[in-house]
């Protein structure tokens, strides 16, 4: 009787754990069932951004459903986006600073040819034209109409000599400061400057940077405030024979 006793109790443990592992495969089944079917209607139905229901519909706030399910925006031209720029406020700021800085120097005439390297969106450009210098040339890697050209300032696209002042508020930012000092100090008429806006340093990186220009000899150094930055101007001539520039 006992040995009875224990093949019924040994069979009931059997049974409930063939049970059990039935269950768990269909409890395992139901829920690999649940998740591609969620996965599947997250898939054909891609959910909108968080935009108020009431709010216009706009193209780049909505995720497409598929490749082809999108719609481009307005394209702008570079000379038109630029335009918008000019009537900005912080625009204004810079290229009042440039014209303060150029007109501190009493560097230029009417009639003089200035080339700006590494002009950026123009501010330097911009700041010229205002203080009535007719032939200003900016050039930067990407172009910035109308009033920058695209050039790289380490090869100038210039014949020597094209220029009376060559100017740059970038030197910091060279790739290869020596090939971009030479660059300037080519495309200079003999007699010309060189004008070169830094970091506001001393005197021992000023020498380094006139290093630079072989072909220039120092006329003055400054600390100066360029749209709140402070900053190093160093002013450089070529050569000796030079009657072209003013006297402050």
């Amino acid at each position: 009787m006992r040995r009875s006793g224990k093949h019924e109790a040994v069979g009931e443990d059997k049974l409930i754990d063939n049970e059990i592992d039935k269950f768990l495969k269909r409890l395992s089944c139901a829920a690999i069932a649940i998740a591609s079917l969620t996965l599947l209607f997250l898939f054909l139905h891609t959910p909108d951004t968080c935009v108020p229901h009431h709010a216009p519909r706009k193209p780049h706030l909505r995720f497409p459903k598929s490749t082809c399910d999108f719609s481009t925006r307005v394209y702008v031209p570079a000379d038109k986006r630029n335009l918008r720029l000019r009537y900005t406020r912080l625009w204004k700021a810079k290229v009042n600073s440039f014209s303060i800085l150029f007109r501190d120097l009493a560097l230029l005439r009417n009639h003089s040819h200035v080339l700006c390297v590494s002009a950026g969106a123009g501010h330097e450009v911009e700041a010229l034209h205002r203080l009535g210098v007719d032939e200003v040339t900016g050039v930067e890697i990407l172009e910035s109409p109308p009033l920058v050209g695209r050039a790289d300032p380490h090869n100038l696209p210039f014949f020597d000599g094209a220029f009376d002042l060559a100017f740059t508020a970038r030197f910091d930012e060279a790739l290869f400061p020596a090939r971009f000092a030479a660059e300037m100090e080519r495309v200079v008429t003999s007699g010309g400057a060189c004008l070169v806006l830094v970091a506001e340093c001393g005197n021992d990186e000023v020498r380094e940077v006139v290093g630079l220009f072989r072909n220039s000899k120092l006329v003055r150094s400054s600390n100066v405030s360029l749209s709140g930055t402070r900053m190093t101007s160093i002013l450089m001539r070529t050569r000796d024979n030079s009657s072209w520039f003013i006297a402050p």
